[in-house]
């Protein structure tokens, strides 16, 4: 009950944000010019086309779930609303899932409005994307915008205000998206060989960008582009576990990144 009330009130929050609606326009505007690019055929499986589409997800979204999802939890701390709320009977993790479910449903709402834009547009104009085609590339938005949420929930609690939000999400969106290849190559390039495809597994998995990316990747089919080295993932996301382990890892990575915001919440929460 105190989870749905304050989901309900952040779905009303967010949806009077003014930065959801330009993170609305930019991402429609953005698809849409792909598809005046590509005004040929339909787009089948990964190619030119859909692996710009899969860059323009990974860059925006991210950035727009860090941002939106921090500063709803940094404005609560300024603006004195947790004060007030902590005068009611509502625990900790009803707050924080409340503000995870209402702000996915603001994330949700603005990945269906470019996506069903798009679709709209391309079956008019007779071009975009195939079937299969969006509906991956539509899961990849999704998956994306719900890890990186939990991710702004940490910062939230983690930063005092707006400016330590600001600085912490485009700290972790530029290591995460932009900075991670080139890190990538610097530390695999000093291990021994043997270490070489545990260290890559491993370092994958605590990267939700890159995990969702190859997953993407692979399902469209464009693994045969990333290297012998990624054989063994290509082979467990082509199988029937592929997608129900990596739902269970966005699961677990969501639920960790929400417990360690709990409990430095709940330590903050007794000092008070």
């Amino acid at each position: 009950m105190q989870m749905g009330y304050v989901a309900v009130r952040e779905m009303k929050i967010g949806f009077r944000n003014p930065w959801a609606y330009s993170f609305m326009a930019l991402f429609a505007v953005f698809m849409l010019s792909l598809l005046m690019i590509n005004a040929q055929d339909y787009v089948r499986g990964y190619s030119g086309i859909s692996g710009t589409m899969l860059n323009l997800v990974l860059y925006l979204l991210p950035l727009m779930a860090l941002m939106l999802g921090s500063f709803s939890l940094t404005g609560e701390k300024e603006e004195g609303n947790w004060e007030l709320l902590s005068t009611y009977p509502l625990g900790t993790w009803a707050f924080l899932g409340g503000k995870y479910i209402g702000l996915s449903v603001v994330l949700l709402s603005i990945v269906a409005f470019g996506f069903g834009l798009s679709g709209a547009a391309g079956w008019l104009l007779g071009s975009g994307f195939d079937l299969l085609t969006y509906r991956q590339l539509l899961i990849l938005a999704s998956g994306l915008s719900l890890f990186y949420l939990g991710i702004a929930m940490l910062i939230g609690t983690l930063a005092r205000n707006r400016w330590q939000a600001l600085t912490i999400a485009v700290g972790v969106w530029f290591f995460t998206i932009i900075a991670w290849p080139s890190l990538l190559i610097a530390l695999l390039g000093m291990l021994p060989y043997l270490w070489i495809k545990p260290a890559l597994t491993i370092l994958t998995i605590f990267n939700p960008a890159e995990l969702t990316r190859l997953f993407t990747v692979v399902k469209l089919g464009g693994g045969s582009m990333l290297g012998p080295e990624y054989y063994k993932w290509m082979l467990w996301i082509r199988s029937f576990w592929g997608t129900p382990v990596f739902i269970s890892v966005m699961f677990v990575w969501i639920a960790a990144a929400l417990a360690i915001a709990y409990g430095l919440w709940e330590r903050g929460r007794g000092r008070e």
